[in-house]
């Protein structure tokens, strides 16, 4: 990406750009953080640079991330995709490398598991996706992984959401699946 650094730290440019994106959405959709306040997220963007880097890479694949909670015992702010619909630069992937490596023909390029971990986020779990439904309604016309419970991921399964006639569904499928309509979302305390 133009503007990182090969250590994943931004350039002072791309840094400003995404800092100023990032503020005018938090501004615009203050439905989703009633009572917090840019300033104390900048803050916390300032003392973790290397959040900004997973934001950017959040941003990029077409997240557009946004505050959506503040755990007022550690301070932490949750970042999560915000964007309509799974992010577009998302989509298309198994749920993990052990259902990649098990499809024999017609693999995709990649998994939601890995791709996380190499954006430095998480992909939501359930209840972190009930709680992005309470300020929006999103992936009416998609589907995000989340995070699955080892029980189900041992068998073979894996976890997906949407929201439809009003309300969050979860799914399940194999892990090995992929669609062109599912993706996953990311989280990211700061």
């Amino acid at each position: 990406m133009r503007g990182v650094r090969s250590d994943k730290e931004l350039s002072p440019e791309v840094r400003e750009q995404l800092l100023t994106k990032l503020s005018a959405r938090f501004e615009k959709n203050m439905h989703r953080h009633p009572g917090l306040s840019w300033d104390q997220i900048q803050k916390r963007l300032d003392e973790n640079p290397d959040k900004l880097w997973s934001l950017s890479e959040m941003e990029r694949t077409g997240g557009e991330p946004d505050v959506i909670s503040h755990d007022k015992k550690t301070g932490q702010y949750l970042f999560v995709d915000c964007s309509p619909e799974t992010p577009k630069g998302r989509t298309s992937i198994c749920y993990d490398r052990e259902g990649l490596e098990s499809r024999k023909e017609h693999k995709p390029k990649h998994n939601a598991i890995d791709l996380a971990t190499e954006m430095g986020v998480e992909i939501l779990t359930e209840a972190q996706y009930r709680e992005l439904q309470k300020v929006g309604d999103f992936d009416m016309k998609t589907s995000s992984w989340i995070k699955t419970p080892e029980d189900i991921r041992s068998l073979g399964g894996a976890l997906f959401c949407d929201r439809r006639f009003g309300h969050v569904f979860v799914y399940h499928n194999g892990a090995q699946s992929y669609y062109g309509v599912r993706g996953f979302r990311a989280a990211l305390q700061v």
